[in-house]
């Protein structure tokens, strides 16, 4: 079975890759599908997120790592996926991810929405944070790859700069 992971991953994190490592244990290959994503606005254009996730993936087998824009269930179709594999960190997570497999049974009802939880010290880990610690000056080296640290960091000094 293909699961097929979306995000922006801006930028993947620690909890992105254990909800993987995981996943590749209840399927035959993930394909992490990283989002265009003009509303979130992401820092790292697609193209270099889509080389962090293949770096801080590199350990793992049976991965794919894709761009992509537009409705995640026709690219579920797209990739032969059978499921979608999203993280669910709290309980504030649930219901937008309630509403979100609701709706994308409703557009592709051979798609399955699976539900995954971080490990604990991974929970309140979220690329958002990362970001605001790294402009900050913080050390993120516990929460992210050290190819994304290294990118995080030439970003937040391109951003003093300018």
């Amino acid at each position: 079975m293909i699961l097929l992971y979306p995000g922006t991953f801006d930028p993947i994190t620690h909890g992105h890759t254990d909800l993987i490592r995981r996943a590749l244990g209840i399927c035959d290959q993930v394909i992490v599908a990283v989002a265009v994503s003009k509303k979130k606005d992401p820092c790292f254009p697609v193209d270099e997120r889509v080389s962090l996730v293949r770096q801080a993936t590199a350990h793992l087998g049976n991965i794919e790592v894709r761009p992509f824009s537009g409705l995640t269930v026709e690219f579920a179709r797209e990739v032969g996926a059978r499921a979608i594999l999203r993280g669910l960190r709290a309980v504030s997570d649930f219901e937008y991810e309630f509403q979100m497999a609701s709706m994308n049974r409703n557009l592709n009802p051979d798609v399955e929405s699976l539900f995954l939880t971080p490990a604990e010290e991974f929970a309140f880990v979220s690329s958002s944070l990362v970001r605001e610690i790294a402009r900050m000056g913080g050390d993120v080296s516990h929460f992210v790859d050290p190819a994304v640290r290294a990118a995080l960091e030439a970003y937040c000094q391109a951003e003093q700069t300018s």
